[in-house]
């Protein structure tokens, strides 16, 4: 009798033994904690809460972290990926949050309208979340990579005050030397962490700094330990510790942002994760995605807690180990949870000294900065328009960041808006972008770096249609006009169905002139320019590599009677372009054309992402992520 064979278990939803799923969920714990405890720490310090408020704050924080990743890598109906995706708190939300606390008079009390806050955009999420991914063309890299340097610029003086600040007293104390040589310290031991070591332990370098740069002071005297013998062993930080919390609009308008900002990043944080693990993602599953952020946000306002996104450091960790599951960030979770029941851990976090923890949040909240400028890297600025989003936007938030007394005077709510650079900074952004990109003429621009609209396209005469869409598909009159006769679009979707379904649709002969009609890998026009220049890197090659490229297409035509086609964009390194080149020359003929017209296909798609604005929406949010994933 044969058994019918068992159901093929996906790597994500495998379930490891026990003490692997100890030791893996163990291993997220420690690269995930030096930037989720940082948080409470920084905003507890700046709205001055007391020794014990902020042992509750962090035991509170691991709770709810655990609560967030386990929701997120299990699932419960729509709520959570499924994905090893673990959650913490989004460093997007320290400014305004403090903001929020300085401008209700600080202390124990301001801490009401924050959660107040948090609950609402919690709330504002989980009910967002079906319709948030046709939000995202209002988030384009401009302006996100506009609020990300906006973020980290404005978090960079909190870690400074930290950095000289006195650890005994708590008050600041610039001209102290040795507050400076502890930040400095650990600013070095982090740098030589991340230069000396790959792996693992590159990963968890800011932990490293702290634990190195806390032994010096203890041994220093700066550090000690008494609030830990006062903690008690075993304790759980109550909901509502503050109180019931309370409502203020502006304040909730900023936070609501903030988690458009973190969910955003999310985006591309799942789609990331969805590659690494070989698992596709789709528009419900980034729905399922934003409303566990949103019942972990309103978990984090119940429970004195703060908005939760994923963890980058987590999702490259992920990538570094190669263990897939799920399960392991679920393990995390439950570790986190046991660890918001012992403040002494909390208490022990809570005891290091200030300029230490100024030294590593400098680093972390300069990184942020940096993550922002990698993706303005991708904003086309000869348009001017984008220029004086990022200029504005930017100037606004330093203006309020370099001197927030300016909201003082302002009327009560307008007040908070430009209490924090932050704020200010993202709604000027987000607005900017809506007036130059959103509004005027009919429908939204598609094209023409921003100028055409989509009715605009509807009405082009088939010579201008050509004139700027017929790129491409490399300008093949036969092409661009069956593309074109598939007017009117009723979106950019339509658009690019129109390109992919005309060049399945030729014939034979129609093909072979689609092929024929791209140049050879290296061939170069009589100025010297490069023809094959949908890669940077075959624009920008040394002698030798161009030698190589022009002797394998050479060799390629000679072969088959046609050009080499690869699109270069997909085979990367160089190397693998000539690789993947000389393996194709055992194919037969047909078999080539078949390849290429594959290749051409993956080529149209990038050129038309490129051409026509928000065609990928889900894409375009991967790609702001990428170089913090790298």
């Amino acid at each position: 009798m044969v058994t019918p064979s068992s159901k093929r278990v996906h790597p994500v939803d495998e379930v490891l033994p026990i003490p692997k799923l100890a030791t893996y969920g163990f291993q997220h714990v420690v690269a995930f904690y030096a930037g989720a405890v940082l948080v409470p720490i920084i905003i507890a310090g700046a709205v001055g809460l007391s020794q014990q408020e902020l042992v509750k704050l962090i035991t509170a924080d691991l709770f709810t972290c655990g609560i967030a990743s386990i929701l997120q890598s299990v699932g419960v109906w729509k709520i959570g990926v499924r994905l090893p995706l673990l959650q913490g708190v989004t460093f997007a939300g320290v400014s305004p949050i403090i903001a929020i606390g300085l401008a209700h008079g600080g202390g124990s009390a301001s801490m009401l309208y924050v959660y107040g806050a948090v609950i609402v955009a919690g709330v504002f999420t989980f009910l967002i979340a079906p319709i948030f991914i046709k939000l995202l063309k209002f988030f384009p890299p401009v302006v996100t990579g506009t609020l990300i340097t906006i973020i980290g610029l404005c978090l960079v003086p909190v870690g400074a005050m930290d950095a000289v600040t006195n650890p005994h007293t708590h008050e600041k104390d610039p001209a102290n030397i040795r507050w400076f040589l502890y930040a400095l310290g650990t600013i070095v031991v982090i740098v030589a962490i991340q230069r000396l070591f790959r792996g693992f332990l590159a990963t968890i370098a800011v932990l490293l700094g702290l634990v190195i740069g806390c032994a010096f002071a203890y041994g220093l005297g700066d550090m000690n330990f008494d609030k830990v013998g006062e903690a008690s062993a075993i304790g759980f930080t109550q909901p509502f510790l503050f109180g019931m919390p309370k409502f203020d609009f502006v304040a909730c308008l900023t936070m609501i942002i903030v988690l458009l900002i973190t969910a955003v990043e999310s985006t591309g944080s799942t789609i990331a994760t969805g590659e690494i693990v070989g698992k596709r993602v789709t528009a419900a599953d980034i729905g399922n995605v934003l409303r566990a952020d949103g019942v972990a946000t309103t978990i984090g306002g119940i429970f004195n807690s703060f908005p939760y996104t994923a963890f980058s450091e987590n999702v490259g960790l992920v990538r570094l180990t190669g263990v897939k599951s799920r399960w392991v960030v679920a393990a995390a979770g439950a570790i986190m949870i046991l660890l918001g029941f012992l403040p002494k851990v909390a208490a022990v976090v809570a005891s290091i000294p200030n300029p230490v923890l100024g030294g590593a949040a400098l680093t972390l909240f300069a990184t942020v900065a940096v993550v922002g400028i990698q993706t303005l890297g991708k904003v086309d600025f000869t348009d001017h328009r984008n220029l004086i989003i990022v200029t504005t936007s930017l100037a606004l938030a330093l203006w309020v960041t370099t001197y927030p007394d300016i909201a003082k005077g302002m009327p009560a709510g307008i007040n908070l808006l430009f209490g924090s650079g932050i704020s200010i900074g993202a709604v000027s952004a987000i607005l900017l972008n809506i007036v130059f990109f959103h509004t005027g003429s009919r429908g939204p621009r598609v094209a023409g770096g921003g100028t055409i609209t989509l009715d605009e396209v509807n009405a082009m005469t088939e010579e201008r249609f050509t004139e700027v869409f017929g790129h491409v598909v490399q300008g093949v009159p036969w092409a661009v006009r069956r593309a074109f006769e598939q007017r009117p679009f009723a979106d950019t979707q339509q658009l690019r169905e129109a390109f992919q379904d005309a060049l399945l649709t030729g014939s034979t002969e129609q093909q072979q002139e689609l092929i024929n009609a791209f140049p050879d890998l290296g061939a170069e026009d009589e100025s010297g320019r490069v023809l094959a220049v949908d890669h940077i890197a075959l624009s920008s090659l040394g002698e030798a590599d161009h030698n190589d490229l022009v002797e394998l297409a050479g060799a390629y035509r000679e072969h088959f009677g046609f050009p080499l086609v690869i699109c270069a964009r997909e085979t990367k390194p160089f190397e693998n372009v000539l690789r993947n080149g000389w393996s194709r020359m055992d194919n037969s003929a047909s078999a080539e054309k078949a390849f290429a017209l594959i290749e051409i296909a993956k080529i149209a798609n990038y050129r038309f992402g490129e051409l026509v604005a928000d065609a990928n929406p889900i894409a375009a949010a991967r790609f702001n992520r990428l170089n913090e994933l790298t």
